[in-house]
């Protein structure tokens, strides 16, 4: 596909997100635009989630990593369901007695003002840097396929893409974006089923062929027991799970799309049915991955030195126009709906736990709009640091960065769930603070120190160490004696 025509496929489809947009956002309020009015469809959220789930990350980074760890990342996506389950049982119930906006607010009731802030604050910091890795691929990818032959800087590239988000999800919030999310969805689906096709129909091969020969190429070997491997299953399983209670149980953005169902039931079947699916759709691209790589052997083609290439470069370049334009729909689908949520969820958490909308105050449409507009701004300096300072995977980079960013939450809410035990609101706080120090200081010494290198585990090392030190400087709730 030549610039012009990927330029316009992407345009057609941003038009497609306005009419959506249009018509979900005509009489949008502040209820409207935090919870969707709280009458969202369960299985309509849950669908729509799918796409959200997948990101940029899966869409990229997934297809391109099976060359070098085979399917092993499924392991993670056994903890994904894991953990998806765990957040419906534990957390949904307890956000839903609570009647929370911003699920911030139940660390307020439980350690007091300032824990609510610290948590809060974390949250945009981790949430910032994983809307900023999702959009960076997002716009690396066009950057490489489209941008850099019209001579275009990646700084306006990302530039815009914000301000389209930003222009579509202002007004609508939440109400807008879970049904541009179903749209999303589907086109996601869409281009991994198409591609696949394609590199069938290419090879000669019927889909069940394709899939005969992808197994016996060894490219598909799933769980590794190697307890000395980064990618072992148990780490990686257990990983996963506590990277998703905290990625979406603790996590605005997502959270707030299942606190927008009518109730607790609802909600719960919603994420439910969303764990089950995602087992198969990883597994979709993952094969997707398996028959790329097969594929450009069977063809001889030389394969980019860069593992989030491999999607890209062969959809581009080898597969013809109608992988190449599922291909560019796909992406931009992943890229819009991971960052719509994110900047919805970004002005959902600094509206609602620093400016007291929905709480304290009424809201103020005009000073929400600006949030969000600071938000798109922030994103955008913070992927354009991502472009010069990543040297690895953005999926590695993800995973890494998330485990301390989200662990000091994971360890608040785990042992506000747990323990009766009152600690002082401005320990919570230093104890916050100092976990991903210590986390940071144990993992780079974890070899020399214990003979093992931590990789992914850093959020348990940061959770544990969170929840330790809650626990000690923790004190017993006197009895009522009334």
């Amino acid at each position: 596909m030549s610039p012009y025509t990927t330029i316009a496929v992407i345009a057609g489809y941003i038009f497609l997100l306005y009419l959506v947009s249009y018509f979900s956002s005509r009489r949008a309020d502040a209820d409207a635009f935090y919870l969707a009015g709280r009458r969202a469809p369960w299985l309509l959220v849950s669908y729509g989630m799918i796409g959200v789930s997948i990101s940029g990350i899966t869409f990229i980074s997934v297809p391109g990593e099976v060359q070098n760890t085979g399917f092993t990342y499924f392991q993670l996506v056994i903890g994904y369901a894991l953990g998806l389950a765990l957040m419906a049982l534990i957390l949904l119930p307890l956000f839903f007695k609570w009647r929370v906006v911003s699920i911030y607010s139940y660390l307020e009731g439980r350690f007091g003002k300032l824990t609510h802030k610290t948590g809060a604050a974390f949250f945009l910091l981790a949430h910032m840097l994983g809307a900023s890795f999702r959009l960076y691929l997002m716009a690396y990818v066009l950057q490489l396929i489209v941008f850099d032959q019209l001579g275009i800087p990646f700084a306006l590239t990302v530039f815009l893409t914000i301000i389209l988000i930003w222009l579509y999800t202002h007004k609508g919030g939440i109400q807008t974006i879970i049904f541009t999310d179903v749209l999303q969805t589907t086109f996601l689906l869409l281009a991994a089923i198409v591609t696949i096709w394609v590199i069938a129909h290419s090879l000669g091969l019927s889909l069940g062929e394709l899939h005969q020969q992808v197994s016996e190429s060894g490219y598909t070997q799933m769980f590794d027991w190697d307890w000395n491997s980064p990618n072992n299953a148990v780490k990686l399983i257990l990983t996963g799970m506590l990277l998703t209670f905290v990625n979406n149980g603790l996590d605005q953005a997502i959270m707030q799309k299942h606190l927008a169902c009518a109730n607790v039931r609802d909600a719960q079947k919603n994420v439910f049915t969303l764990s089950f699916v995602l087992l198969f759709v990883n597994l979709l691209f993952l094969f997707l991955g398996a028959a790329l790589v097969f594929y450009a052997q069977s063809k001889q083609i030389e394969l980019p030195e860069a593992s989030d290439q491999l999607y890209p470069f062969l959809a581009s370049t080898e597969l013809g126009s109608l992988a190449a334009f599922t291909f560019i729909i796909g992406i931009a689908a992943a890229a819009y709906s991971s960052a719509d949520s994110s900047l919805t969820g970004l002005t959902t958490a600094f509206c609602v736990d620093f400016l007291g909308y929905q709480q304290d105050r009424e809201d103020n449409p005009q000073v929400r709009k600006l949030v969000h507009l600071g938000f798109s701004l922030l994103i955008f300096l913070f992927i354009l640091a991502f472009r010069y300072l990543n040297d690895q995977s953005v999926v590695s980079a993800f995973i890494k960065i998330s485990g301390y960013a989200y662990g000091p939450l994971l360890g608040l809410f785990l042992f506000g769930v747990s323990s009766r035990r009152s600690v002082r609101d401005r320990w919570a706080v230093i104890i916050c603070l100092l976990a991903p120090v210590m986390a940071y200081i144990i993992t780079v010494n974890s070899s020399r120190w214990f003979g093992y290198a931590f990789n992914y585990e850093t959020i348990v090392i940061n959770g544990l160490l969170t929840f330790l030190g809650l626990f000690l400087l923790s004190t017993k709730v006197k009895k009522s004696t009334a």
